[in-house]
């Protein structure tokens, strides 16, 4: 009787034997934590500081936005090719669709590049998801969506006491509404909570648990679909490669969907500490 078919070493990614399948004696080896954690490409994972896929992913996906957008617009035309049309209008629609109609077109220009950035960077690293070779969205790594959404903190913080002053800030942060009455002390302390405590966590979390699952989906029925190949087991194994299909697809657009959202909700918390509060 084999072994169940989950690797010794919790480092690997895809951690089961090539050799494993439904009836051989050997168990699922289904994908958890350790599908998530890769040997330091540079250094030991002992040490402070070391290199991993991750961060090879992370900076080869900064480096093609970069590059793309330079290419795109080193020597922009009048009549544009077909790549300066391209990123012209990814850059207008982030532009148009969202910062200037959340933040609006006076308040919102200055923010334009930030937004941008972010989406095109966050939905990069959200793609290395399908693509083969890397297939591992970046982004299902927590601490990628935390970094970029305490950017945004500081930006928003910083902004709201710049715009409200100090009284004006608090007034801003706790929902300040004398109208409120006795409930008010409870009100300002919830929404402080809400607004200094929460909004920041959810902003990151809502990125990494939608990329976290969809990883760990497409892992599942990938890994179900080799394990299922063997005996009669090849039948179900055709209707898990399916699933891997429309995974993949539904994949593509949830990408595209959770870089929107985040900007989404960036320029809505810009707006928020630009808006004259009442």
């Amino acid at each position: 009787m084999k072994e169940p078919a989950v690797s010794a070493d919790p480092t690997q990614v895809l951690a089961f034997e090539t050799d494993c399948h439904i009836f051989d004696g050997c168990g699922f080896p289904a994908p958890g934590l350790h599908s998530f954690l890769f040997e330091p490409i540079v250094g030991n994972a002992d040490d402070a500081v070391y290199f991993n896929k991750t961060m090879l992913l992370a900076l080869l996906g900064s480096i093609i936005v970069i590059g793309f957008f330079w290419a795109a617009f080193r020597k922009p035309k009048v009549v544009p090719g077909k790549l300066q049309m391209v990123a012209e209008a990814g850059y207008d629609f982030i532009r148009r669709g969202v910062v200037y109609e959340t933040i609006g077109k006076k308040e919102g220009e200055k923010y334009v590049p930030l937004v941008v950035s972010l989406f095109f960077f966050i939905w990069m690293m959200n793609l290395w998801s399908i693509v083969p070779l890397a297939q591992f969205p970046v982004t299902s790594i927590i601490s990628y969506p935390l970094v970029l959404a305490l950017i945004v903190y500081v930006l928003w913080v910083s902004l709201t006491f710049k715009r409200h002053g100090f009284v004006g800030a608090l007034k801003n942060f706790t929902g300040y509404d004398k109208s409120l009455g006795p409930v008010l002390p409870l009100a300002m302390f919830i929404e402080f909570l809400s607004n200094l405590i929460v909004r920041p966590f959810t902003h990151a979390v809502r990125l990494f648990a939608n990329m976290f699952a969809g990883h760990t989906l497409l892992l599942l029925f990938t890994i179900a679909s080799w394990y299922l190949l063997n005996g009669i087991g090849i039948a179900y194994a055709g209707v898990s490669f399916i699933m891997v299909i429309v995974m993949t697809a539904f994949e593509l657009f949830i990408q595209a969907l959770q870089a929107y959202v985040f900007v989404l909700l960036t320029c809505t918390f810009i707006q928020g500490a630009l808006a004259e509060h009442h």
